[in-house]
């Protein structure tokens, strides 16, 4: 769907190059397909040299002949920027937004009196290696096709969902701020290994391998959690002597804790002008 479409990619920052790398090695579009827009010269000569893309500082400029504008910039430099191009958008162009927080309907007060189609994204950290998990919702007047076409370009770095817009700040909690609790998890593991007496390289390969391996097999097997916990379980050995530990010190509710809490603060921010 996406092979003939123009995009621009306004902010071209860590997750907006993912995004462009994505893109050229899923080979969606042509190199000269692509227009990156971002007030650093330097990260534009570098994206220009290793992707052979367009690049430039003007906004307008770069979504002129644009069919999607993909926004990659913070959320605080939202509204200038969607006063600055609100001339030129219009039916013709579909707005795809990944700024953390910002909803559809303030995106529409943005833009009030133009007709136009929005896809709202939550990417996650592991784009840069292209393993993201993506969550997409839609404003009422785009269509299935739009969402496809957000689909296509995001599962370029990773996995997509499709979720209504009132579920994104669990989004946001759960998988946005997700990687951050992972490391921390990682972290104390190979802190661990370091207290029993491994080398702290050799405690944290052992850590990293371990949560890796997990969700892989996890993935790979399809089947609950709970099942595969329970065939390295046996009884009265050392696991199941580790996760009643686990289970005293509370790290389900901890985690199930962390999670709202950081939806909740994400539907603060969102709030706020």
């Amino acid at each position: 769907m996406i092979k003939d479409k123009t995009i621009a990619i306004l902010g071209a920052g860590n997750m907006g190059s993912a995004l462009i790398g994505g893109i050229i090695k899923k080979k969606l579009v042509l190199p000269d397909s692509i227009c990156a827009c971002d007030l650093s010269k330097e990260r534009l000569e570098h994206l220009a040299q290793t992707y052979k893309i367009k690049t430039t500082c003007d906004n307008k400029q770069a979504i002129g002949d644009a069919d999607l504008i993909i926004l990659a910039v913070k959320p605080q430099q939202l509204p200038d920027l969607l006063t600055e191009i609100k001339p030129l958008l219009g039916k013709d162009k579909l707005l795809i937004s990944i700024a953390a927080g910002v909803t559809i309907r303030k995106l529409q007060l943005y833009l009030s009196g133009v007709d136009i189609r929005i896809i709202r994204i939550m990417p996650n950290m592991p784009a840069f290696v292209g393993a993201a998990m993506s969550a997409l919702c839609k404003s009422d007047n785009a269509n299935s096709d739009d969402l496809k076409l957000a689909e296509e370009i995001f599962e370029s770095i990773g996995e997509t969902v499709i979720v209504k817009e009132n579920l994104m700040d669990a989004v946001t909690g759960l998988s946005g701020s997700g990687p951050a609790y992972i490391m921390v998890i990682i972290e104390a593991l190979a802190d661990a290994g370091v207290k029993l007496g491994l080398p702290r390289d050799i405690s944290l390969k052992l850590s990293l391998q371990t949560v890796l391996g997990s969700a892989l097999l996890l993935k790979e097997k399809g089947l609950h959690p709970a099942q595969l916990k329970d065939m390295v379980a046996s009884p009265g050995g050392a696991t199941i002597a580790g996760l009643f530990e686990l289970e005293c010190g509370g790290l389900r509710a901890t985690l199930i804790k962390a999670v709202e809490a950081a939806a909740r603060r994400s539907k603060e921010l969102g709030e706020l002008e």
